[in-house]
């Protein structure tokens, strides 16, 4: 068995399907990425996060649950947490002149909101949520857009902050995205290769200071798919200059580095040739990526483009086109959450849970 599972990878339905248990066995794939597909209702949410775990228990179970409109669960008693957007407002919310008590509420609020969130998908059998998301809202991303905090850095980083401390009191690890900041660029990486032409001395002082002041709190960082062509010609995520010589040589940070999904239109251009996915994964491994993200593809061809990419990373594995590394794994594998979770049913009417609800703007 390698000593790195890198591979996140996702599955078609509600519930596991013959196909998916050998690949949720290969060696290469450390975790699976839930979609609003894969939600019937919270009882079969939880059936099939116990079922993956069945299959093996280091798995991590990931998705991308923000609150606003990047939410997956919605429904049965799930809750609808605001968007980031509006912990920025409640901080801009001066009562009587007293702004630190308004920066106070707002990071109380932010705390309730991580809670919540970490504390819901983990009753469910869900380990990791991607967030909270640190980009600056400039106005000009729709793909952003609410999802921000803020345009202020220092905003966004103490409320980032007291999301992360709710989510560490439900025993889930965080994810910070999307390095070094996608919110200046009005293109969407779904379906684009968005271009930020400032230089290295503006995205450091402005976007990428979240990272910096939160180097010590951070569990994982996810780069962004843009191209910022006065530091590399390359995407982030497949920058060795961005992820190993700023990320952790400059800002000090030692946690886990996923890349955004390799299906999106901006992972599938490099160096301006399009390239597939292995070609990818291997291009985000080497430049310093912990864990390469495949989603929605399980939906395509049964699942052939997962096994095409299972299949070509064994072979450059083999080849030693990129290198199984036991510190990833060991960043992976931290990112497990901590302490047991506490059950629906007890945490709808747990002290914790009841007043963060109440705190929730």
């Amino acid at each position: 068995m390698t000593p790195h599972a890198p591979l996140i990878i996702d599955v078609a339905g509600t519930a596991l399907q013959p196909a998916d248990i050998p690949r949720l066995q290969h060696p290469l794939v450390g975790g699976v990425i839930l979609f609003g597909r894969n939600w019937a209702d919270r009882a079969a949410l939880t059936q099939l996060c116990a079922d993956i775990k069945a299959v093996r228990a280091d798995l991590l179970i990931c998705v991308d649950h923000e609150g606003g409109r990047v939410q997956r669960f919605k429904r049965d008693g799930f809750t609808h947490v605001p968007a980031m957007r509006a912990l920025g407002e409640l901080w801009d919310k001066v009562q009587g002149g007293d702004a630190p008590g308004a920066a106070l509420r707002a990071m109380n609020a932010a705390s309730a909101c991580g809670y919540v969130l970490g504390a819901e998908l983990r009753a469910c059998g869900v380990d990791f949520t991607f967030a909270p998301i640190l980009d600056l809202d400039y106005g000009s991303s729709e793909v952003i857009g609410d999802r921000a905090f803020s345009p202020s850095a220092s905003v966004s980083t103490a409320l980032a902050k007291s999301v992360m401390h709710g989510l560490l009191q439900a025993g889930m690890a965080n994810c910070g995205k999307h390095f070094p900041g996608h919110g200046f660029v009005a293109a969407d990486s779904h379906t684009d290769i968005p271009v930020d032409k400032r230089s290295l001395k503006a995205i450091l002082s402005d976007d990428a200071m979240p990272y910096a002041w939160l180097s010590a709190n951070l569990t994982s960082v996810m780069p962004a798919h843009v191209v910022y062509p006065k530091v590399d010609s390359r995407p982030a995520g497949f920058s060795a200059k961005w992820l190993q010589t700023i990320l952790r040589g400059q800002l000090g940070f030692q946690g886990a580095v996923f890349s955004d999904d390799l299906s999106m239109a901006g992972a599938r251009q490099i160096d301006g040739h399009a390239v597939d996915e292995t070609t990818a994964a291997v291009a985000a491994l080497n430049a310093g990526c912990d864990l390469v993200l495949l989603c929605n593809q399980c939906v395509v061809d049964d699942g052939a483009p997962i096994d095409a990419l299972i299949d070509g990373l064994t072979q450059a594995l083999l080849k030693q086109q990129w290198v199984a590394s036991d510190a990833s794994e060991q960043r992976r594998l931290k990112l497990l959450p901590v302490g047991q979770a506490v059950a629906w049913d007890d945490l709808m009417v747990d002290a914790q849970y009841m007043h963060a609800m109440s705190l929730l703007p």
